[in-house]
C-alpha cells in the first residue's frame, strides 16, 4: 500500500488498480472513504478503462473481431507500477500487454498521478496512444464516501449533494444497466439533492456537465463533508439498491455504459473518445475534505 501524507491528511493507495482506498483526517481519524464491505460493494474507489459501465452482453467488435470485457474495463483490476513517488504525490503506470491485449486489442499507456496539497486530493489520469492508428477509449473514476461521516446517530437521508452551477442538468436514464442517450429529462439542482435510497432504484443518477462543475455532500447537522470539482462529461451519483448502503459515490466519467440502442461496434460506443496516433488525452478531478 502506497501512502501519502501532509499536515492535514493521511492518503492510502493501492498499486492494484491504483485505486485510492484510504483518506483519514490527522486530527479526528475520520475516514472518508467507503472501506469496501463487500456485503455492500467491495471496491473503495476503482478507475474504470479502457470503457465506462456495462457493455450490451459484455462484448463488443473492433474490425470483424468480437471482444469479452466486463463492465467498466479492466484497469480496476491491474497491477499498476510505481513510476514515481514523493510524500505527497506518487503516480502510477498501467501498459498494455498480452493480457490486456486479450480484452483490448490496442497499445496504451495509462498515467495516473495523485497530489495532495494541503486538504485537497488531485487525481489526473493522461492516456497516451503510442501506435500508429486511432485509440477508442471511455476513461472514467469511481470513488465512495462515506456516509454518514463523523456522527455515527446521522442517517443517510441527512445527507445531501449539491451541484455547481445550481441550474437543471440533463439526466441520461438508465434502462437496466444501459444508457438511453436519445431521452435525457430534466434534472433541478437549483436546490440541493437529498439524499434517499429510492433515488438509485433504477441505478446510477448520471449528469450531464458542460462546464467545471462543483459537487459537495454534506449534512446540516455537522461540517464533515467533501467537494468534488471536475470538468469531465458526465457526473455518475451512485449507491447500490436495494441494500441500504451507508455510502455514495460522486463519479465523473468520460464515457458512458452501452445505450440501449448500441451496435456493439466499439468505434461508434455511446460517448467513445477516438485518440489520434501519439497523442495524449487528459482527464482529473479534486476532492476537498472537510
Amino acid at each position: 500500500m502506497l501512502t501519502l501524507k501532509n499536515d492535514y491528511l493521511t492518503v492510502k493507495i493501492n498499486p492494484l488498480g491504483a485505486e485510492l482506498t484510504s483518506v483519514v483526517d490527522n486530527e479526528t481519524q475520520l475516514e472518508y472513504m467507503w472501506q469496501a464491505d463487500k456485503a455492500y460493494w467491495g471496491r473503495h474507489a476503482p478507475i474504470l478503462f479502457p470503457i465506462v459501465g456495462r457493455l450490451q452482453d459484455n462484448q463488443y467488435r473492433l474490425g470483424e473481431t468480437t471482444y469479452y470485457m466486463t463492465q467498466h474495463g479492466f484497469a480496476r483490476d491491474r497491477e499498476f507500477t510505481v513510476i514515481d513517488q514523493t510524500p505527497t504525490q506518487v503516480t502510477l503506470e498501467l501498459t498494455a500487454d498480452d493480457q490486456s491485449r486479450a480484452l483490448f486489442p490496442a497499445d496504451f499507456t495509462l498515467t495516473v498521478t495523485f497530489e495532495l496539497i494541503d486538504h485537497q486530493l488531485r487525481f489526473s489520469a493522461d492516456v497516451f496512444n503510442p501506435a500508429t492508428t486511432t485509440l477508442p477509449f471511455s476513461i472514467g473514476a469511481h470513488p465512495g464516501f462515506n456516509v454518514p461521516l463523523g456522527d455515527a446517530l446521522a442517517d443517510f437521508t441527512d445527507y445531501q449533494v449539491t451541484v455547481s452551477p445550481k441550474k437543471t442538468y440533463q439526466r441520461v436514464p438508465l434502462v437496466g444497466p444501459y444508457s438511453d442517450s436519445q431521452h435525457t429529462e430534466p434534472l433541478d439542482l437549483t436546490q440541493p439533492l437529498g439524499l434517499d435510497h429510492g433515488l438509485f432504484a433504477h441505478d446510477a443518477q448520471v449528469l450531464t456537465l458542460d462546464s467545471e462543475t462543483a459537487v459537495m455532500l454534506s449534512t446540516p447537522t455537522n461540517d464533515h463533508g467533501v467537494a468534488l470539482t471536475t470538468t469531465a462529461p458526465y457526473l455518475g451519483i451512485w449507491s447500490p439498491y436495494p441494500k441500504q448502503a451507508p455510502f455514495v459515490c460522486l463519479e465523473p466519467w468520460w464515457g458512458l455504459a452501452d445505450d440501449v440502442q448500441a451496435t456493439g461496434e466499439l468505434t461508434t460506443k455511446v460517448a467513445i473518445h477516438h485518440l489520434a496516433a501519439q497523442q495524449h488525452f487528459q482527464a482529473a478531478y479534486q476532492v476537498t475534505y472537510f
